[in-house]
This record gives C-alpha cells, structure tokens and sequence, in this order.
C-alpha cells in the first residue's frame, strides 16, 4: 500500500497558490477598502449590492446599497443596474456563500462584478455605519476584527 506522506496543507504548489491568490484579489473586496470608497467625496465607481432576504435587509444593510435578492436577479437587475457600472456584492458574512451566487448571477448577464469579503457581518463588526429599518445605527468595532489604532498595515 502506497500512501502520500505530504500533508494536504503542503500539497499545493507555489504557482498554482499565486494563480488562485491572484484571482482572488480580482473578484473580492475587502470591507474596509468598500467603506472607504463609499466615505470618500464623489463617486465610488461601483454600487453595492445586498442579496439578502427583505427580512435580513431591514434587520441591518450598508448605507446606499441596492437590495436585489438573489433569487430576482435574472427578472430585475437591468431595471435597478447600468451595466456600465461594477457592482460588489453582500450576503451576511464568512458563513453565507449567498453574496459569491448572486456575484456569479450577475456575471453570467454581463456585469462586472465583486464580492464584499466578510459581507454585512464584518460590515457590523468593522465599526462602520449601517441602516435598519428603524433608521441609522453603528457598533463599536470589534477589536478581535478591527484594529484599535484605525490601521491593518496589510
């Protein structure tokens, strides 16, 4: 019997882990870098998209985000986006893969599109400014996902 004594965490080689880490940065965008172009003067260049449920929307989503649902992408996206415009996209967070399906949803009719690393979660735990149904709101960063000195340094 032949067995492979490489771990599987050792298994990948360094070019195959450049290719996939390079993708990687092309489709995701991490929360910070979104908060930061929404607070900067004039315009993004890109418009947010939550893909949650109107429930989980009305419960807490980014300040100017659009709401498209998932699930109604294919029948309303061309009527609530310009195609000439990137989207990025958010679902709840790590957990949730909604925010990579509707990326792909979006994709597949022709937007160019992103997702939002860490999604409305780490939007929450960041520190940064959200909106509920009952109006604006904000939470203390959480120092386990935020730095307390206001810099990552990656």
């Amino acid at each position: 019997m032949i067995t492979n004594s490489v771990s599987p965490v050792l298994r990948v080689a360094p070019a195959e882990a450049a290719a996939y880490f390079r993708a990687s940065l092309a489709f995701h965008a991490d929360v910070s870098d979104v908060a930061v172009a929404l607070a900067a003067d004039g315009d993004p260049g890109f418009v947010v998209i939550d893909c949650r449920s109107t429930e989980s929307w009305d419960q807490g989503h980014v300040p100017g985000a659009v709401h498209l649902p998932t699930a109604l992408i294919p029948e309303q996206a061309e009527q609530l986006l310009d195609k000439s415009v990137p989207v990025v996209t958010y679902c709840w967070g790590p957990g949730c893969n909604g925010a990579t399906r509707a990326a792909l949803a979006l994709a597949e009719l022709g937007y160019q599109v992103k997702e939002m690393l860490g999604g409305f979660e780490y939007w929450a735990r960041e520190g940064f400014a959200y909106e509920t149904w009952q109006g604006p709101a904000r939470r203390d960063a959480d120092p386990l996902t935020a730095p307390v000195d206001g810099e990552c340094g990656c």
